[in-house]
């Protein structure tokens, strides 16, 4: 039977890893993604009410989604083909972690991969449904967003490995005021209290960096857990971000933080971007103005007195990282650089297009105008505030998708994946990170009546009838080494293959 851990920092001692500090740029990337879930369609909920009788709730809902998951699994915490963490979530969140990924094209891709792997979850459980409760009309809707109609937020947790080099003081001064302006290209759009605003998370973030996950949510959460050498680096959990439908909003975000994220690391060695001089007071508060501002003329007190446009900042960020570029580009893999280019220009040419309010063009990407348009033109033509509502929900609904998707077979907004892509990308983990290592482990597990047991950084086996098992550390996130130890591991589940297989149904 697999058991499902989720370590911090457990893996080889200090005896065999080194500890030389990294000087190159390279990093991990991951996000992870709540998702909400609602039902529809139900005659009990509107019949059953003098009977006594309760509408289907979430928890009841996501319990009949993960069956197939605890079927072969034996958990609701589980790891999909592709090596990313499928699970359950406090609150009845399906949620989905990303493997590690080398590139943000890589961890986009995953992503797009676990949406796509939600839906199909999503769709079984409504056919399950439908039959167990007689209703044919009942629906299940499962949203890629990040609050529901009664007012709780759920997160997209961007993870970024970043060297211990990098201070949080560093972080509080330098990274924040990227975070709290970067939502002009970045957020995902929300029709709230009668009003639109450009950001779901901007209302619901309260500090900067602090521990805390829940009563005062912060910007960036410091749980230290890197899986990784933790001498070395920090995991980096920024939880500030809205889920994105876009592909390219989501590359975006992530893209340009990390171009910001390399100049940090550049200045812990002694190089200045100025990044500093965008230190302000009271980010959070800054940040709800910012939401509002659907014309970007909002002006932010900075510590230093001035006083400037979140287009402003974004532009001397966008500025300092064609710097970095120029110094640094040598150093990058080619993947890399290239991405980083393409970044530093469309970064570019946003900002000018968010200054011109030239709508048409952002919103074949950015998913707040996208948004935008669909609402204040149903408004135009007479619609209701409830069917603003409706259409918010709806854009992120990737179960019964006849919003997002209808824009995207209409040209009007670009993927920048095909679905055969998408679909591929399920079962197939990302090049160059233990990511494969889990992947090959996890597929060889699945054929094998042996007990197993995975989590990010450590791998066992034990054959049926055994209860000594083996174990292979894979704890240095970019290194795909087949050790004796993994190959011993795998050499346990290879000869323990029966002939009843569990399938790989995830």
């Amino acid at each position: 039977m697999p058991q499902l851990r989720d370590s911090s920092n457990s893996g080889p001692t200090s005896r065999t890893l080194s500890v030389t500090p990294d000087t190159s740029f390279e990093r991990i990337f991951g996000i992870e993604t709540e998702y909400g879930l609602s039902v529809t369609g139900e005659k009990s909920a509107t019949e059953g009410a003098k009977h006594g009788e309760t509408k289907l709730d979430a928890a009841r809902v996501a319990s009949v989604m993960f069956e197939p998951v605890v079927a072969q699994s034996r958990s609701t915490n589980t790891y999909a083909d592709n090596g990313s963490r499928l699970y359950l979530d406090v609150g009845a969140h399906p949620e989905y972690a990303t493997a590690e990924a080398r590139t943000v094209s890589d961890a986009v891709l995953l992503d797009a991969a676990g949406e796509n792997l939600m839906a199909a979850l999503a769709h079984g459980a409504e056919r399950a449904l439908q039959e167990r409760e007689g209703e044919p009309d009942l629906r299940v809707h499962m949203y890629k967003n990040n609050a529901d109609s009664q007012g709780h937020s759920f997160g997209c947790h961007e993870n970024y490995l970043v060297r211990r080099s990098v201070s949080l003081r560093e972080l509080e001064k330098c990274f924040i005021p990227f975070l709290v302006t970067r939502q002009i290209f970045a957020g995902a759009g929300t029709f709230r209290d009668g009003e639109y605003q450009i950001s779901q998370r901007a209302d619901f973030l309260d500090d900067t960096i602090s521990s805390a996950t829940t009563r005062s949510r912060p910007m960036i959460n410091t749980r230290d857990e890197p899986h990784a050498d933790s001498r070395l680096y920090r995991r980096l959990h920024v939880i500030v971000g809205d889920s994105n439908r876009s592909q390219r909003a989501t590359w975006m975000k992530m893209m340009t933080a990390h171009l910001v994220l390399c100049m940090l690391e550049a200045q812990s060695r002694g190089e200045d971007y100025r990044l500093g001089v965008f230190a302000m007071n009271e980010p959070g508060f800054h940040m709800k103005k910012i939401s509002r501002d659907l014309d970007f003329r909002y002006r932010i007190p900075l510590s230093g007195g001035v006083e400037v446009s979140a287009i402003q900042i974004q532009r001397e960020y966008c500025d300092a990282a064609e710097l970095f570029l120029q110094r640094h580009a040598d150093e990058l893999k080619p993947d890399m650089r290239e991405d980083a280019a393409v970044c530093v220009q469309l970064w570019r040419r946003t900002l000018s297009q968010c200054e011109a309010r030239d709508w048409t063009a952002l919103a074949s990407w950015v998913d707040w105008v996208a948004k935008y348009q669909l609402i204040s033109g149903a408004v135009r033509r007479g619609a209701s505030e409830a069917k603003g509502l409706q259409l918010d929900f709806a854009y992120h609904d990737i179960a019964h998708d006849t919003v997002f998707s209808a824009l995207q077979s209409r040209g009007f907004v670009q993927a920048l994946y095909s679905m055969d892509a998408v679909r591929r990308a399920r079962h197939e983990a990302p090049r160059g990170t233990r990511a494969e290592l889990r992947g090959e482990f996890l597929r060889l597990a699945r054929q094998s009546p042996a007990r197993w047991s995975a989590d990010w950084t450590s791998l066992s086996a034990a054959p049926a009838q055994e209860t000594r098992a083996v174990t292979a550390h894979i704890l240095d996130p970019f290194s795909v080494e087949k050790t004796s130890e993994y190959e011993a591991v795998c050499a346990v589940l290879r000869g323990g293959r029966g002939e009843d297989p569990m399938l790989p149904l995830i």
